[in-house]
């Protein structure tokens, strides 16, 4: 198989964590990609139009995006258990996993607003308006927070990934100190040998 990958990019993260946790992760070529919302990569356009990271193309030729798609992917390649099969244990795996895409979504808009707009066009009720989403996010995994506890699926997965996101473009937004059940959780979880293996550079 073959990803179109950028380090940086937590829905990439997400797949490999994926990969790693189902054991399949050396069975993945990484295609380096530039791939951005404004120099987009044309290495991967004829393969997905979209020209976005992540893309995977299967050992048979199949392409398929985006990170939601290919991380099941994988689970179902590897006959994997990180996709609930069904009841109230899939539903809520797959109700986090867009919790935690929203909050990667918002930060990587307000990440675009301040490193690729130019500086007299940037506009900061954009970036409060999305940083809010990943506030009352954090908010509400607080409150509930014990339902992540001693579980690894899709769900947790892509929380873990966003919370990376956050640490890794927005050092200065201590979300640590009003959410300390999530920063409890996240100090155990990130420990694990899947997320230490697909860390985003310094």
């Amino acid at each position: 198989m073959k990803l179109f990958f950028s380090p940086a990019s937590p829905f990439v993260r997400k797949c490999m964590v994926i990969a790693q946790e189902a054991g399949i992760a050396d069975r993945i070529e990484k295609l380096p990609s530039a791939a951005g919302p404004v120099a987009r990569d044309q290495t991967i356009i004829p393969s997905n139009p979209l020209g976005k990271v992540p893309t995977l193309i299967t050992d048979d030729g199949q392409v398929l995006y985006d990170s939601r798609v290919i991380c099941e992917y994988l689970n179902d390649l590897a006959g994997g258990v990180l996709f609930p099969a069904g009841g109230q244990a899939r539903w809520q795996a797959l109700a986090d996993q867009a919790l935690g895409d929203g909050i990667m979504d918002a930060a990587l808009l307000a990440r675009y607003e301040v490193a690729l707009r130019p500086e007299a066009l940037r506009w900061q009720d954009w970036v409060d308006g999305q940083m809010s989403k990943a506030h009352d996010a954090l908010a509400q995994l607080e409150k509930n927070v014990k339902r992540l506890d001693g579980r690894l699926d899709i769900g947790v997965i892509t929380i873990a990934c966003a919370l990376g996101y956050l640490d890794f473009r927005f050092a200065s937004y201590d979300w640590r100190s009003t959410h300390p059940g999530v920063a409890a959780w996240f100090k155990t979880f990130n420990a694990r040998p899947s997320m230490q293996a697909t860390l985003p550079p310094v």
